[in-house]
């Protein structure tokens, strides 16, 4: 299975400007620049290429750690999972951290901790970034 996203990029890199598009039409002109991955703190002013990959990380993640809940028989009422990804000027991304809060019925907190972990270890976003960054997980049942 291939997907695929669509990058386009206009002037010089501090004045130009950019949007992104994905197959599934779910972005589409969405608005990128020097700004919005550098200059905007609050994040509001468009998306950058982390924001992405830790909606990706973050969506991955859930995704992973619902199938291992179900095949354990403890299915997840909520999981509301974060990806905060780093990017550090002149050297890099250098860290995923996934912070979830998870509603589990029936599912005792060492289960719950073993599964998070292998959902972490085992998603196919996680395995991507594995070699390049650290990727550190914060797991509680709320």
């Amino acid at each position: 299975m291939d997907r695929h996203a669509t990058a386009i990029w206009k002037g010089s890199l501090k004045e130009g400007a950019g949007t992104l598009a994905t197959q599934s039409g779910a972005l589409s002109a969405l608005p990128y620049s020097f700004k919005t991955r550098f200059e905007d703190a609050e994040g509001k002013s468009g998306t950058n290429p982390e924001e992405l990959i830790a909606a990706a990380h973050a969506g991955c993640f859930a995704m992973q750690l619902s199938h291992f809940l179900a095949e354990n028989g403890t299915p997840a009422e909520s999981l509301d999972a974060k990806a905060t990804v780093t990017l550090v000027p002149g050297t890099g991304l250098t860290q995923s951290a996934l912070v979830l809060r998870a509603k589990v019925p029936g599912l005792d907190a060492a289960k719950f901790q073993e599964l998070a972990t292998k959902a972490k270890e085992n998603c196919p976003v996680s395995k991507a970034l594995g070699g390049a960054l650290k990727l550190s997980l914060d797991a509680q049942l709320v």
